[in-house]
């Protein structure tokens, strides 16, 4: 990733900092910070790296908690070098995610009363569980928020992206989306299920036989259905 660039200690700690009055603003005790999209994508476009903005770290996995008193960012093993290399050791200790599962983790650093923060257009449906599950645990509340806190301070954040979407031919997408479309319609009834709620850009653009170029070098738009 290349959208991002070097960020002197300075600025990076000033990015935490105005994170945590942010969060007393809007009566949190702390804040989960996935590298995530609204579409769980892997590859995310600039308006989306929260992660790397506020940490420095640029790898493509990864996770930060912010607390009051005290910040993690949790990584898998290929990412140990590199992120002990772009964080500011001072406001974030890196973890290893399997080691130290960020649930886990946030479970044995909170206590009774507090409230932990998280955007649910970013978290997982089992992420959100196994959070929940640790914050009732110790007493605490996990809180869905309406307004993620990383974008009222990120104040030159680039704007979502909106690029050019075509149609995939046919004679290379192998199938009519027309065709594709009825037989998922038909795995619905076979369910008895009334509707199902696409997100991820990749099934989209197969759906519905189109490209788009909201991610670079991945042909996908950025899309519901």
């Amino acid at each position: 990733m290349d959208t991002i660039p070097e960020m002197p200690v300075a600025a990076l700690r000033d990015r935490l900092h105005r994170l945590r009055l942010e969060l007393a603003r809007q009566g949190l005790t702390g804040f989960i910070v996935p590298h995530a999209d609204e579409h769980q994508s892997e590859y995310l476009p600039p308006s989306a790296e929260r992660l790397a903005w506020l940490t420095g770290f640029k790898g493509s996995a990864g996770m930060a908690i912010v607390l009051r008193d005290k910040a993690v960012i949790f990584v898998d093993g290929r990412y140990t070098p590199q992120v002990r290399s772009e964080i500011d050791p001072e406001s974030f200790t890196p973890k290893h995610l399997v080691e130290t599962p960020p649930a886990q983790w946030l479970g044995e650093n909170i206590g009774p009363g507090d409230r932990v923060g998280y955007s649910p257009w970013l978290l997982t449906v089992a992420e959100v569980k196994r959070f929940a599950a640790a914050c009732r645990n110790a007493g605490a509340e996990l809180v869905a928020v309406a307004d993620n806190p990383v974008d009222a301070v990120w104040t030159d954040r680039p704007a979502p992206p909106l690029g050019a979407v075509s149609l995939h031919p046919v004679v290379l997408a192998g199938e009519e989306a027309s065709a594709k479309i009825a037989r998922l319609q038909a795995a619905l009834a076979d369910r008895k299920a009334a509707a199902t709620v696409l997100a991820q850009a990749d099934s989209i653009a197969w759906t519905f036989n189109i490209r788009g170029a909201d991610i670079a070098h991945n042909p996908v738009a950025l899309a519901y259905a």
